[in-house]
């Protein structure tokens, strides 16, 4: 038996035949040519052909996972444009008079190792995408040379084979073992060295059961896919790439970050067994549909939902969330090549409030900087740009970006329960600010004739420094949220996407949850209410310790929201009274 040891990207148990994924082998020779403006042309059509087939996948994913996962292929269309990568391949071209498949390894190599080198982990995963456009390439360029099979197969052979078949068109299922699954295909845990963004979407998600990868981040595009898609994933494992797993059983264990090649009687029968509970306990999970958050002894919580998108509404209505804890508006900003109209937002932000009939609908206005980038903001490179303009700061210093987004808000709030939550606050004067420009948003409103609700007003507890004022914020604002994924990160001092610090990281620190704990009795001396939409609302080993700090809502993904809900109505915790 062989075990290998990683981080887990998305939880369950997964049993069955072991399929190793390898890329196929881009064979690039450097071939004198005689005339490189016609090798140039060439060049382009192959460009042009690669972003056709990044636009296909874009909407083969748009279907399957959202418009916010989808968007990394319009990320890749756009560095196939890009005139810094193009220049660098025709200037190889030309000067060196050598074929295009040579010129765009040779960039590749070069642009990829720009990248990795950098500090920013944000720049350094845009080594793969480096890699993936530039094997995209290369794929169209060889079958260019093939006219015979161009037009059948380009868009079919553009990102490889995927090993023993498993990259054909197909729907998703929970069923996480080695059996047939409905359509009677055989399901695989593929492993491989690491998956491009264009190989995840295009799994046959009935052909498998899971994915164990040696390298890649849990930031990474794949990451976030693999999550989308549900399916048991591991990364970072250091498996082996050969006959040494290739077939063999084996047997992932998505909440322990494990997968065992191999597994002897025991560990195989023990993994059955989990295996056999967990399909129970989502069973189970389903008898709490309409059931009330509330302990034992009458204390009630609210659990609300985490989106991205408009498509994430039908998991938020299937789990029975009560509402929307946290819109991430930023997706709406970073998925355009322009900054998106007043309309374009008020129709979003329409359609998430009449679809959730009156339950409340959290949304955060602009959130961008640090990992999130925007090109069309033109945001100048910083040193550190998770302490830098980001988030509330950009629009404060961008007040007509933030006008914008307020009004199609308000208009929004008259159609559903809208709150506004402004992130990344440090300081009294800013909510002061920020409630100045909403006056003015009403003002110009009213005065236009047009209709807008009354939203709940909230901000997002992120920094030390909100902690620490949150008794003098408690008395502008109707409601906290603390974000636990920065603060975590800014009261430790440790980059939370720097995977080398993880040994430092601890988000259960005892800093964090008297954080967390001041927040709360600030919030409650003041009459508002303190939730949490970090990734420590999700965390089942705390629950009862928020309980039992009086915390009022937790904001998490929609898969999460039935297990917190069987939490809570097991725990015993009587405390006063809140708000």
């Amino acid at each position: 038996m062989l075990v290998f040891r990683g981080k887990s990207v998305f939880g369950g148990i997964a049993i069955g035949k072991i399929s190793v994924y390898k890329k196929k082998e881009q064979q690039v020779k450097r071939v004198k040519i005689e005339n490189a403006d016609a090798e140039i042309v060439r060049y382009n059509e192959a460009r042009e052909a690669a972003i056709e087939q990044l636009g296909a996948l874009y909407e083969k994913a748009l279907k399957e996972v959202g418009e916010a996962n989808a968007a990394i292929f319009e990320i890749h269309q756009m560095m196939l444009e890009d005139d810094d990568y193009n220049e660098s391949v025709e200037n190889i071209i030309r000067t060196q008079m050598v074929n295009a498949e040579y010129a765009v390894a040779s960039t590749a190599d070069n642009f990829s190792s720009m990248f990795a080198a950098m500090d920013d982990d944000y720049m350094k995963a845009r080594a793969a995408d480096v890699k993936d456009i530039s094997e995209r390439l290369l794929t169209v360029l060889g079958e260019m040379e093939d006219a015979k099979n161009a037009a059948g197969d380009a868009a079919a052979s553009a990102s490889g084979a995927m090993a023993k078949d498993v990259m054909a068109d197909g729907a998703g299922t929970e069923d996480a073992t080695g059996e047939e699954g409905a359509s009677g295909k055989e399901r695989f845990i593929i492993v491989a060295d690491d998956l491009a963004p264009s190989e995840t979407v295009q799994l046959d998600k009935e052909k498998v059961l899971s994915f164990v990868t040696a390298h890649g981040s849990t930031n990474s595009h794949t990451a976030i896919l693999a999550r989308t898609m549900g399916i048991p994933a591991l990364i970072g494992t250091g498996i082996a790439l050969d006959e040494s797993v290739d077939g063999k059983l084996g047997v992932v264990d998505g909440q322990e970050g494990v997968i065992y090649v191999d597994p002897d009687l025991e560990i195989l029968e023990k993994m059955q067994e989990k295996r056999r509970k967990e399909m129970e306990e989502k069973e189970l999970l389903q008898t709490l549909r309409g059931k009330e958050n509330v302990t034992k002894d009458g204390q009630k919580i609210m659990l609300y939902a985490n989106i991205g998108d408009i498509k994430d509404l039908a998991m938020v209505l299937k789990n029975d969330a009560g509402g929307i804890g946290l819109f991430r508006s930023e997706f709406i900003y970073l998925e355009k090549e322009d900054y998106p109209t007043e309309e374009e937002q008020f129709q979003i932000y329409k359609t998430v409030a009449q679809t959730m009939a009156g339950k409340r609908v959290i949304i955060r206005t602009l959130d961008i900087g640090a990992d999130k980038q925007c090109d069309y903001f033109h945001m100048e490179k910083e040193e550190n740009p998770a302490l830098g303009r980001r988030a509330i700061r950009i629009c404060l210093t961008q007040p007509e970006v933030f006008k914008t987004q307020l009004r199609a808000l308000f208009r929004a709030s008259a159609y559903g329960k809208v709150a506004i939550m402004y992130p990344m606050i440090a300081n009294l004067w800013e909510v002061q600010k920020i409630k100045e420009i909403v006056n003015e948003v009403k003002r110009e409103l009213a005065e236009n004739g047009i209709a807008f609700g009354e939203p709940e007003q909230g901000i997002m507890i992120e920094t030390p420094a909100a902690v620490m004022m949150s008794e003098e914020l408690a008395r502008e604002v109707d409601f906290f949220s603390i974000g636990t994924n920065d603060l975590t990160q800014y009261t430790l001092a440790i980059d939370r996407q720097n995977s080398s610090l993880d040994l430092f990281y601890d988000a259960h620190h005892p800093a964090v949850l008297r954080m967390i704990a001041m927040v709360v009795e600030n919030a409650h001396k003041a009459g508002i209410w303190a939730g949490i939409c970090g990734e420590l609302g999700a965390d089942g080993s705390l629950t009862k310790e928020f309980l039992a700090m009086g915390v009022d809502e937790l904001s998490v993904s929609p898969g999460s929201i039935l297990p917190l809900r069987k939490i809570v109505r097991e725990s015993y915790n009587s405390r006063p009274d809140r708000p």
